[in-house]
């Protein structure tokens, strides 16, 4: 039993990762699951062990997923804007903000467009 286990997970590319599929949703990406982490999309998730590389080596610094922009008129909350990733580079010393789509939607290009005219940021997306 043990040496079966062992020739499955040797045949990953990564070992000690362990991926679990969570399903589909309507945009047919599959969900994804690295380091206990549950991902949106497979693209996502490897854009997470491309960023963690890059922490690593030194490049980046302050990863932190799934951060959370508000947009309020008066006090009143209208919408949030959730990032898959931001991050201070090293190299130029910016704060980047990216996000992984598959599927630009028309809402989603409005929400971006408000949140970087509030904020005053650059959503970049991979």
């Amino acid at each position: 039993m043990g040496v079966l286990i062992f020739r499955i997970l040797s045949k990953f590319k990564y070992p000690c990762l362990w991926r679990i599929k969570l399903g589909y949703n309507k945009y047919s990406n599959i969900k994804d699951e690295v380091y206990g982490i549950k991902f949106d999309s497979r693209r996502e998730s490897r854009r997470y062990l491309e960023l963690l590389a890059h922490e690593r080596i030194g490049e980046i610094q302050d990863l932190e997923l799934q951060p959370v922009y508000e947009f309020r008129i008066n006090g009143k909350l209208m919408f949030k804007y959730i990032a898959d990733f931001r991050y201070k580079s090293n190299i130029d010393g910016l704060v980047h903000i990216e996000d992984v789509k598959g599927v630009r939607t028309p809402v989603f290009n409005q929400k971006k467009k408000i949140i970087e005219a509030n904020y005053g940021i650059k959503i970049e997306l991979i």
